[in-house]
């Protein structure tokens, strides 16, 4: 099966196949049916959640002949140039590249005249905090006095750097990490187009890696698919990935319950000799340690801090948070986090938790 870019074949091509962003989606949509369109959005969030997706969303809304409740139809001559990316007025820029106040300048030129079939011009600025302060004066002059043909959707990781002056003057949207579940079922949607197969639990698994960004849930099970021949399995995720399993990460819990620092270090080489990621598993040993920690703060607090586990990993857990204290449970996760740190620092990722592991069955 060829290695595909899963993310663009399966981007939404409407308001209704979106997910995970309602509360963008919805807004807009009464805006473009109420005929109240902003001149300027921001859409800030982490990577992946969708903001350049429903950037492009935005401009076939505003843009579709024949909207429906403020939706595009998809199938006027509009819409279907912009979906081919042969519409000549919508413009994405990447400022990321091009930061420079010449590009503005060349964008506040260009803003001027008419578009040449659509109804708006589009500008998608993408990594917009990017820009030089020169290219952001530059921009504000145009986001004050902006043609009545003009529509700005600026998008960003960081809008904590965009100026105080450019907020003032866009809607903002804030977008949210996307649920474990809401990636579990995006991902299986696309297993079945691809009339491929896949265990839940290695779906699972390439979610939580992802980190609630879907782009990267899309890349990692491109890549799975590629390298297995269209069988997606937990064996699979791990070798592929090298991404640590939730076995793994409990094995080495169990040596840490026996404070037994060898059998820890051989489980953590053994991982890092077969190829996965040291840094990875290290990084899931401290999120699941956490996770025991709060655990026994509160049981209740299971539902908020651990979505992501089955009653039976739960269970689990649970019965190994039973054989640790509390505050033997705080002492590891401070001695972890700073080996985590000394990883940065040497060229021997997995020496600081060995040290670490040493320290803290120290004899």
């Amino acid at each position: 099966m060829p290695n595909i870019a899963l993310y663009r074949k399966y981007r939404p091509s409407g308001f209704d196949e979106v997910i995970g962003q309602e509360h963008v989606v919805q807004t807009i949509q009464n805006a473009v049916a109420d005929g109240a369109i902003a001149h300027a959005y921001l859409f800030a969030g982490p990577r992946g959640t969708g903001k350049t997706t429903i950037a492009r969303l935005v401009a076939k809304a505003a843009n579709c002949l024949h909207p429906v409740k403020g939706a595009p139809c998809g199938k006027c001559q509009n819409c279907i140039d912009i979906s081919e990316g042969r519409a000549m007025d919508i413009v994405e820029i990447d400022a990321a590249s091009n930061r420079g106040i010449d590009e503005i300048r060349e964008l506040k030129e260009a803003i001027r005249s008419t578009p040449l079939a659509l109804k708006y011009k589009v500008y998608i600025i993408d990594e917009a905090h990017q820009l030089t302060k020169e290219a952001f004066n530059a921009l504000l002059k145009t986001l004050e006095e902006p043609p009545a043909h003009a529509l700005f959707i600026l998008a960003t990781t960081s809008a904590d750097k965009m100026p105080a002056t450019i907020l003032s003057r866009v809607q903002r949207f804030d977008f949210k990490k996307f649920s474990l579940e809401q990636i579990v079922q995006k991902l299986t949607a696309i297993i079945k187009a691809e009339k491929a197969k896949a265990d839940n639990e290695a779906l699972r698994l390439i979610a939580h890696a992802a980190q609630g960004g879907l782009r990267d849930a899309e890349s990692m099970l491109a890549q799975v698919l590629a390298h297995s021949q269209g069988v997606v399995t937990e064996k699979a995720v791990h070798s592929v990935l090298g991404i640590a399993g939730l076995q793994q990460v409990c094995d080495v819990v169990d040596a840490l319950a026996k404070q037994d620092a060898k059998e820890a270090i051989v489980r953590l080489n053994t991982f890092k000799n077969e190829g996965g990621n040291i840094e990875e598993l290290f990084a899931s040993l401290i999120d699941y340690l956490r996770k025991m920690m709060l655990l026994k703060v509160d049981p209740k607090l299971s539902d908020v801090i651990m979505p992501e586990l089955t009653k039976e990993q739960l269970s689990r857990m649970m019965a190994q948070s039973e054989k640790f204290k509390q505050e033997d449970l705080a002492r590891m996760l401070e001695t972890f986090i700073e080996a985590e740190d000394a990883m940065r620092k040497t060229s021997i990722r997995i020496l600081p938790i060995e040290l670490a592991l040493l320290k803290l069955f120290a004899k």
